[in-house]
């Protein structure tokens, strides 16, 4: 079986159905990618946010947990900030949590885990940022640079 990536509208109704985020490789360098998206899933959206992070203890003053199965609340998505040889083991911690929805962002696929998860009841996302996915969605990719006007297809007369 081949794996089929999820239409926008699926991607919208996963984020919609979800309460519960888990952010797995969260930083706590705000020059990384998952502090980016940390930040802005806290302001802007509607999800209780959890960090998975062996390394650190704390990221924006919220608790980090070692694991996936740390978190003491039933998962909705698994966001997820590794390496893809590193999709394997998390997708086994995402199906024995019982995860609803297995979100690689940007630059992160791995199809034989897609199957896989698809295979065990997953919804999965590959090469997608839930921020920009968010944002999309709320009208919100003005914020930080987005949707700014500065990059325009209107022809500028005075070039």
């Amino acid at each position: 079986m081949a794996f089929t990536e999820p239409n926008a509208m699926e991607r919208l109704k996963y984020m919609q159905d979800a309460k519960t985020v888990a952010i797995v490789g969260a930083s706590d360098n705000p020059s990384r990618a998952s502090y980016f998206v940390a930040t802005y899933l806290l302001s802007a959206a509607h999800f209780k946010l959890f960090f998975v992070n062996p390394k650190v203890d704390e990221i924006l003053g919220q608790k980090v947990y070692k694991s996936l199965a740390d978190i003491p609340e039933p998962v909705d998505i698994v966001d997820v900030f590794r390496k893809a040889s590193d999709i394997p083991g998390v997708l086994d911690e995402a199906i024995a949590i019982k995860a609803k929805t297995f979100w690689m962002q940007l630059g992160i696929s791995d199809d034989v885990s897609a199957e896989r998860g698809v295979a065990a009841g997953l919804n999965v996302v590959q090469d997608k940022c839930i921020k920009i996915e968010h944002a999309r969605f709320a009208g919100g990719l003005n914020l930080a640079g987005f949707n700014t006007g500065i990059i325009s297809s209107k022809r500028n007369k005075s070039i």
